[in-house]
């Protein structure tokens, strides 16, 4: 595997002597072929030159760029002496003369392959070729013109700058592949994978290299983790998103030769970023041409384990870091002051996964909002910190909601309630039982915590998820699954995919309304479509079995769901509509202590045959009625209100509800 070094001030000086001393005998060469008048000690000095020219690189130094291109290239002395024909008109005024004396005519004032077979030593037809490595490689072009050999050649122009030691990249490559920046520590188990790739790539391989494809729940890191390997063995890492490729096989032809060329020139290391490419047939195949063709350093990336058809892989295992390791990197983060936040950092280090970078982020962010010497503070404010590092990815596929309710506002029947009391219990210790008490190690199904609230609309399923996300400090995000499902095969899974992907890091709380518009397409089998939608259900509950925070599914249907469905589910909290009593009890906390109310009767208010939901919006309603008179709330406003929610929901108010009021 060719490397290349960064150039030094004696590199370029001996390097722009060795193009130098290639040039004069490539020009005596045409000099000769012109008929242009050369002594026989003119050519002796012109050789010794030469020589002289290769020999006073100072030891130790890299390779001249003519000989290593020659060298990456196999090129041939006679192809080598064209690619310096053609770099001389671009870095010597007098080649073209010469060109033209030489084509005997000023108007040819420019290299060919005719006048190269006719001036240069050691020619030979293959260089020609368009599989011959000038033409292959794209090392030179061939203008327009009426024949192969009489048409203009020119030298690439990123060859050229590699030629003269400018440091430049391909412009076939911009906007496809990008290289990689500085990366943070890793995690001790993924400098593991770090050291497994980069052996890899070093081991002596017959034939084309190998894929190493890097597959797991933090595929994400692949980046870090190959750019680590990349530069601990003296490559440029270099990343590439598979649905960037061009889909006309001649263009990604292009650019998978762009990119060996580059790799050859620069010592680049590629990752492909393969998850988020679309799925189709004729799409997949161009990949698959693309990575069969590519050689050298290659590394793949997803979530999945991809079959690449006939090439060779090495499968490596990227999993996110450890709780403990995370627990360290929060540690080494915070320094000293770490010893006196009272396990605020085991509670980080359980509940997040974020890299180094994003750690070090959050300890600046949070010692920005605190005092000083305030070490609870510091431990919410670093807890806030990283809820906010977690949000972006999330934000563009579900709506985050703010919760504002308690355990006080929540109107259950106790057994309901403790349910819920204990979904927080499971949530809060799932690393000393899954980790420190082993239940982990015994494998990893069934270790996500599910839930499913049932009930019809207005019963408090919604207020009941905003009381687990104030009790546990997390952030809570609505997901619509009858925005999610898709009556495309496969698009529903691939959106799922992206909420939870997005949602691993923070571990927030996962709240799927409407989950009736995908259980409801739950059916017994009698064609491709029912199959699709049972697998699209099937993985619902498989990535929600995975999920290491919480994930709730809403349903008003629970008696039409697969009892096979529910026992994959850890908790079921039955919604009731709310009887008198309770419907009383709602009425006596639905209006906030501000509000002025004069006359209010919850026994009476109960009689209304309403959901929680639509309480709330009647009392809602009745505060703007009476805010516009100026009066505190009274129960003529509520009756008013109720009479245009009872029109909403297309009910009658009877007499049994609502008489007596005014």
């Amino acid at each position: 595997m060719s490397t290349r070094v960064g150039p030094t001030t004696a590199w370029r000086n001996a390097n722009q002597q060795h193009i130098a001393a290639a040039l004069g005998l490539v020009r005596a060469a045409l000099s000769r072929h012109a008929g242009r008048t050369t002594t026989e000690a003119d050519d002796l000095a012109q050789r010794r030159s030469a020589s002289e020219g290769a020999d006073r690189a100072p030891a130790g130094l890299p390779p001249m760029a003519l000989d290593f291109l020659a060298s990456a290239f196999r090129l041939s002395a006679f192809e080598r002496d064209i690619l310096v024909m053609c770099a001389g008109i671009e870095l010597d005024a007098s080649f073209a003369d010469l060109c033209g004396a030489a084509n005997a005519s000023a108007q040819r004032a420019y290299p060919t392959f005719s006048l190269a077979l006719a001036a240069l030593p050691n020619a030979h037809w293959s260089a020609v070729a368009p599989n011959g490595s000038l033409r292959y490689w794209r090392l030179v072009q061939v203008g327009a013109g009426s024949a192969l050999t009489t048409s203009p050649l020119r030298i690439d122009e990123r060859v050229l700058h590699f030629l003269t030691g400018v440091t430049a990249t391909d412009d076939k490559l911009d906007g496809i592949v990008r290289p990689v920046g500085e990366v943070g520590a890793l995690a001790p188990s993924q400098q593991q994978v770090v050291d497994g790739l980069a052996a890899t790539w070093l081991r002596p391989a017959r034939g084309p290299r190998p894929i190493v494809h890097l597959y797991g729940d933090a595929w994400h890191d692949a980046r870090d983790v190959v750019a680590a390997a990349a530069r601990s063995i003296g490559l440029q890492p270099w990343v590439l998103a598979a649905d960037a490729l061009p889909a006309e096989p001649a263009d990604a032809e292009t650019v998978s030769r762009a990119w060996q060329r580059e790799a050859a020139l620069s010592g680049g290391a590629l990752l492909i970023e393969d998850d988020e490419m679309e799925s189709g047939e004729t799409s997949r195949a161009a990949f698959l041409r693309f990575v069969d063709g590519l050689n050298g350093a290659v590394a793949l990336a997803s979530r999945e384990r991809r079959p690449l058809g006939r090439r060779a892989v090495v499968l490596l295992d990227l999993s996110r870091p450890r709780t403990a390791e995370q627990i360290a990197m929060w540690r080494g983060a915070l320094g000293p002051v770490a010893d006196s936040l009272n396990g605020r950092i085991e509670e980080l280090g359980t509940q997040f996964r974020l890299r180094r970078p994003a750690i070090d982020a959050a300890v600046v962010d949070a010692r920005a909002r605190s005092a000083a010497n305030d070490d609870d503070e510091l431990g919410n404010a670093l807890w806030d910190a990283c809820r906010r590092q977690t949000r972006p990815r999330l934000e563009e596929l579900a709506q985050r909601i703010e919760p504002a309710a308690s355990w006080d506002d929540l109107v259950l029947p106790a057994a309901e309630k403790q349910i819920l009391r204990d979904i927080a219990a499971h949530v809060r210790q799932r690393a000393t039982v899954y980790e420190t008490w082993g239940f982990a190690r015994r494998g990893s199904r069934g270790l996500g915590i599910s839930a499913l609230f049932a009930g019809a609309s207005g019963t408090g399923k919604t207020m009941a998820a905003e009381v687990l996300a104030t009790e546990m400090r997390l952030d809570l995000y609505r997901i619509d699954l009858s925005a999610v499902v898709s009556k495309y095969i496969g698009e529903t899974e691939k959106n799922l995919r992206r909420v939870f992907d997005a949602a691993e890091d923070g571990g927030a709380i996962l709240f799927f309304d409407e989950a009736d518009a995908l259980f409801g397409k739950r059916s017994e089998v009698k064609d491709s479509h029912d199959r699709y939608a049972n697998i699209e259900v099937s993985y619902l509950l498989q990535r929600m079995e995975c999920y290491r925070g919480l994930a709730i599914l809403t349903t008003n249907l629970k008696n039409s769901l697969d009892t096979a469905f529910l026992r994959r589910i850890r908790f079921v909290v039955q919604f009731p509509f709310p009887d008198p009593a309770q419907r009383a009890e709602i009425w006596r906390r639905v209006l906030p202590v501000e509000t002025p109310t004069e006359g209010l009767d919850p026994e009476r208010l109960a009689r209304l045959n309403v959901a929680g939901g639509s309480i709330r919006n009647i009392a809602l309603g009745a505060a703007f009625l009476a805010a516009d008179v100026r009066e505190p709330v009274r129960m003529t406003h509520l009756l008013r209100a109720a009479r245009s929610e009872y029109a909403k929901l297309e009910r009658p108010l009877t007499d049994a509800e609502a008489g007596g009021w005014e």
